[in-house]
């Protein structure tokens, strides 16, 4: 018997048998007509695609935006989409109008899913906005016609429209959103019990966010039998126990770096998970995907492995442990059976006076990869270093700790004449490669550099960047 998906479609409650691996932008525009949400770059760079997702937690309904491009259709069961089309009125909203005014429109490709994402910014956080928040709603849109000057312009009016906004209810009364929205909690409990089966087959792709998955392979999803990891609620947990973070396999970027718990292990967490993807992406890519990925530049992996993190992986009941340095053989190359499933990250709450930087050079500041990466923590006592973990993404054909480096560190002052003996051993330690994003040259010199940051940024009164040019 072929399962059905259910789930709100703006006003109307679908159900479909359609494949669940179909790009949900894809049901969209082929299955349903509407075609407000745009295909652009298919790889979730343009933002033209975007929609807002509403899932029912605690009788409440919470909405993330997301590129449509990259989400698999059947991951909507029992939740709402919502289209431009589902956001439009009799007249037009005060977020829509805003960019009217402010002619932050010209040939209007792109409009719809910036007129979405700043709806479901407004959705979150209508009593709080703030211009960071709302230049970081449009961090995942690219606007090749007028710009982000006249859209930011547009801030000042939503603000004062929405500013004492509170709930659905005030939204609805103040035009933000259709009056629909009132009733879609009740409509979401009366179909979120009913489960969607998976395939008893074994599948032949696992899907978790999908945000690289439907990048790479995208065309054959549809037509593969595939697994749906996110319906495993039980591995988006965060909690700290014992003098350790556990931290599900399902946890998306933006619910990693925003949890209370992260940000006092991790001090500097929302500065660096900004320089990754975008906040559609981090919406939906999750760490554990980052994870087994096994991107040789993969940023939240860099830092995970700085932080000395043990994976839990599962087959059935059956549970494993090991070290994430352990866990990459070679290039794409892993210690993990293709049945099993990563489960969780562990790693230590560091210890009081710890240190952790995390750098990245790109092309592009934002919404870019890395041509190279690093992570370090390190604790020190009296100036000199105590422990120490330095890695480094983009210098070798995986994500790599480095050992050597560290060893020769560990138990050292931090000088100047410390840090640039540690230069041989970290060269001899990489072996980065000529590609797209830079010289072999070119990465050594950056990870000199980036060793020098990482010290300098950590240290200012100790250690300062002219100190390694005076002499030259």
């Amino acid at each position: 018997m072929v399962q059905k998906i259910r789930f709100l479609l703006n006003e109307k409650e679908i159900h479909t048998a359609e494949s669940s691996g179909i790009a949900v932008l894809d049901y969209l525009r082929i299955n349903q007509r509407l075609t407000g949400t745009k295909e652009g770059c298919r790889e979730g760079d343009c933002g033209a695609c975007t929609v807002l997702v509403g899932e029912l937690i605690n009788n409440r309904v919470f909405y993330k935006s997301a590129n449509s491009c990259l989400m698999p259709l059947g991951e909507l069961h029992g939740k709402h989409l919502v289209t431009i089309e589902g956001l439009n009125m009799d007249n037009l909203s005060p977020i829509q109008q805003a960019v009217v005014d402010k002619g932050a429109t010209q040939c209007g490709f792109c409009t719809p899913g910036i007129i979405v994402s700043l709806t479901g910014y407004a959705m979150e956080c209508a009593s709080h906005l703030t211009k960071d928040g709302f230049k970081k709603m449009l961090g995942g849109h690219l606007c090749r016609c007028t710009g982000y000057r006249s859209l930011k312009q547009s801030f000042g009016m939503i603000k004062e429209h929405i500013d004492t906004a509170t709930g659905v209810k005030t939204l609805v009364e103040k035009g933000i959103i259709p009056d629909y929205f009132k009733d879609i909690p009740i409509r979401l409990n009366s179909i979120s019990g009913k489960q969607y089966k998976k395939a008893a087959s074994t599948p032949g792709f696992f899907i978790s966010g999908g945000t690289d998955l439907y990048v790479q392979k995208g065309d054959i999803l549809p037509d593969s039998l595939i697994s749906l990891l996110n319906a495993h609620s039980e591995m988006k947990h965060i909690v700290c126990e014992n003098g350790l973070l556990r931290i599900g396999a399902l946890t998306t970027f933006e619910a990693f770096s925003n949890h209370p718990e992260v940000m006092k292990a991790i001090p500097g967490i929302q500065e660096y998970i900004s320089l990754v993807a975008s906040t559609q992406i981090r919406n939906r890519a999750t760490v554990g995907g980052n994870i087994v990925n096994a991107s040789p530049i993969a940023d939240v992996t860099i830092l995970l492995l700085a932080m000395e993190s043990t994976l839990i992986l599962k087959h059935g009941s059956d549970t494993r442990s090991l070290p994430i340095s352990s866990f990459y053989k070679g290039y794409k190359k892993l210690d993990k059976a293709p049945s099993e499933i990563l489960s969780e990250i562990v790693f230590p709450v560091p210890a009081p006076g710890t240190k952790i930087n995390w750098e990245k050079v790109s092309k592009r500041k934002y919404l870019d990869v890395a041509s190279i990466n690093s992570a370090i923590k390190v604790r020190e006592d009296g100036g000199v270093i105590r422990d120490i973990h330095i890695t480094m993404g983009g210098v070798a054909e995986i994500p790599l700790f480095l050992k050597n480096t560290c060893d020769y560190l560990r138990g050292k002052q931090i000088t100047k004449n410390t840090i640039e003996g540690a230069f041989p051993i970290l060269q001899h330690e990489i072996s980065p490669i000529s590609d797209i994003r830079g010289s072999s040259c070119y990465k050594r010199l950056l990870a000199r550099q980036l060793i020098i940051a990482h010290f300098t940024k950590l240290f200012p009164g100790t250690i300062k960047v002219k100190d390694f040019y005076e002499s030259h």
